[in-house]
């Protein structure tokens, strides 16, 4: 198993052995911000604004049945440092100037099985049904860095897959006037995916390029299927990765690796509008399961 650094564990055990036994494992698992080994140094963050993100944690302290989640409003300018139901999940690790990501097996969304601790991007920081279109394109970069994930012993794979980066879809409020739809979720349309340290890119493809119209709105594996390519291996190492977003074109690279180019007609006939997505997914519910990931830059422009 690929462990943190040892730096990490030093650390994580002067604080375990500080909590009483009566703390839950989420608690033990997740650590809070390190401490600034000299006082003296200047504190350097990462590189994340968070005016257009909001956070879902694989948790649900307020008992509505979906996982919490934490609104720009309150992340801004340092606010989820002061906030201690997220701190177990994201915080600071300023020896590097990152933020990390943990999550483990929880509470999921409505349409995931799998949990997480990740960012969506708001285009509109008090409408979530404001988002964008291929036409007017957007631009998403990352630094970042996959740190530790648990052991798959159901699978043939090595260890659990992650997620860190996505562009999913959602019906239009549009569409759902018209059609009446009970759900605006659409599809993702990228799905950044670690899979035992190679990255691959998951992408949205009609299974028939003939369909048409209002069928293209439907969002099952019927219509919508994913074409899946291996972009390289990244191992637990940092790594930098953008994805360029324009009419009927997705251009995904990483680092200074020639670039992936998608242009095709499924792009062209895309009937649903987007929003970004980083952090960590965790595609896994086994038992014991877990996986951290680390941030040190994060931009969106449209």
């Amino acid at each position: 198993m690929k462990f943190k650094s040892a730096i990490f564990f030093f650390v994580f055990s002067i604080v375990s052995l500080g909590c009483s036994s009566s703390e839950n494992v989420e608690e033990e698992l997740g650590p809070t911000t390190i401490e600034n080994p000299d006082d003296d140094a200047p504190v350097e963050y990462a590189e994340i604004d968070f005016s257009n993100w909001k956070v879902t944690l694989p948790i649900d302290e307020n008992n509505n049945g979906s996982p919490d989640e934490y609104q720009p409003n309150t992340l801004v300018n340092g606010g989820y440092r002061t906030i201690a139901s997220i701190q177990p999940y994201m915080y600071d690790d300023i020896n590097d100037s990152s933020i990390e990501f943990y999550t483990l097996p929880g509470v999921s969304t409505t349409n995931s099985s799998y949990s997480r601790t990740e960012l969506r991007e708001l285009k509109n920081p008090s409408d979530a049904r404001d988002n964008w279109t291929l036409q007017e394109g957007g631009v998403i970069s990352g630094r970042l860095r996959v740190v530790d994930v648990s052991e798959d012993t159901n699978t043939s794979r090595d260890f659990h897959t992650v997620i860190v980066m996505q562009i999913h879809g959602i019906i239009s409020q549009e569409d759902m006037d018209t059609f009446g739809f009970s759900s605006n979720n659409g599809p993702p349309l990228i799905k950044m995916r670690w899979i035992d340290g190679n990255l691959w890119s998951y992408k949205k493809s009609l299974v028939n390029e003939n369909t048409s119209g209002d069928d293209l709105l439907e969002t099952s594996n019927m219509t919508w299927v994913d074409e899946s390519i291996n972009m390289g291996y990244v191992g637990y190492e940092e790594f930098e990765f953008k994805i360029t977003a324009t009419n009927a074109r997705l251009e995904l690279q990483l680092n200074n690796n020639e670039p992936l180019v998608y242009e095709d007609i499924s792009l062209n006939k895309w009937p649903f509008e987007n929003y970004f997505k980083a952090g960590n997914y965790l595609g896994s519910t086994d038992e014991g399961a877990y996986s951290y990931v680390k941030y040190y830059e994060l931009n969106v422009t449209h």
